[in-house]
Formats: structure tokens, sequence, C-alpha cells
């Protein structure tokens, strides 16, 4: 079951930095296992090895965007920001260093609300419900944390993405008025 806060058995352990009402399901490509897997030929790398509670196929963070709605089984859910990678994935990977890397391979996943509880189960197919062509993109996001930050425009369009979090919001105002206004 999909709950407002989490997935039925799976809950989160610090609810500082993870959960939440934005934060209730964290979503994880399947393809970037790949990718993981020739980077880190070393590890052994099951689903769920990210941290993810839900290992999708066919979404990516250059396409999805802030705000889009998605039905999964009888849940609806809504994208709502990417995944920064704290202190527990380098503990899990062996490697503080290994954050950076996470951060700036660009394949970090995304959180998504859940509009509408609902029963989810393996192979259920997520349909697209609503996009948000206006919006950000998770991987807009990601940049301007990890490289991007001097991106104007980007950061403006941040800024006017209605469905992006006030926190996120606020730490792209608080960029734009260090570029606009440096002292």
């Amino acid at each position: 079951m999909m709950r407002t806060l989490n997935l039925d058995g799976d809950r989160q352990a610090d609810l500082k930095v993870h959960g939440g009402v934005n934060k209730a399901v964290y979503g994880y490509p399947s393809e970037h296992y790949v990718y993981w897997r020739q980077e880190l030929p070393e590890m052994d790398l099951p689903w769920g090895v990210f941290g993810e509670n839900l290992t999708v196929e066919g979404l990516d963070e250059s396409t999805l965007r802030i705000g889009a709605r998605f039905r999964i089984g009888s849940a609806e859910i809504r994208v709502t920001e990417p995944r920064l990678p704290c202190y527990k994935l380098g503990i899990k990977f062996g490697n503080q260093e290994f954050l950076r890397t996470f951060l700036l391979s660009g394949r970090t996943g995304f959180y998504f609300s859940v509009q509408r509880e609902g029963e989810v189960g393996p192979g259920d197919e997520i349909e697209l419900v609503e996009d948000v062509p206006e919006s950000v993109t998770i991987a807009d996001l990601v940049r301007l944390y990890s490289t991007g930050r001097d991106d104007q425009e980007l950061l403006r369009r941040a800024i006017a993405t209605e469905a992006l979090d006030e926190g996120w919001r606020e730490l792209c105002r608080k960029q734009l008025e260090r570029i606009t206004n440096p002292q």
C-alpha cells in the first residue's frame, strides 16, 4: 500500500532529512543500474541498493518535470524533487567521496508525493496523468545544485515552478540574489 508518507513496511528512519509528504516515495531508474555496474564492478548492486523504495523503468531525471503526476496501480503520485545523497549512502558504499560521484553522475533519482493512496505492486505500469511542460526537470535542479549555480535563466524558471517545494525555491532565490547583486 502506497500511503501519504511512505509505502507500508518501508518507513524512513531519519525524518529530519528523509521522508515526509514531499519525499514519501523515492524512485530510481532501473536503467541506471547498468551504468553503476560498469562503474562499480566489484560491488553487488541488488535492486534498492541506492535506498529507493520504487525501482522504475522508463522514467529519468532528464524528462521528469516537477509537478508531473503519474498513476501506478491504484495510487497517484507527483514528482517533487531530486534526491540529494546524504552521508548514509557514503557509508553504504564505504566511501564518502561516492556522494560527489553520485551527484555529479546526474543519476540521483527523484522523490514523489502521494496524491492518492493506493495499492501498488511489481510490474505495475506507471502512466502519465498530467505533465507540466513549463516546469523544470529533475536534471535541471541537480545541475543547479551541483554545477550550474550561475545559470540565471534556469534559476528564474525554478523559482517560477509553482509545484517546486518552497525550500528549493528559496535556495534558488538566494543564489539568484548572490549573482545579480554581488556584495
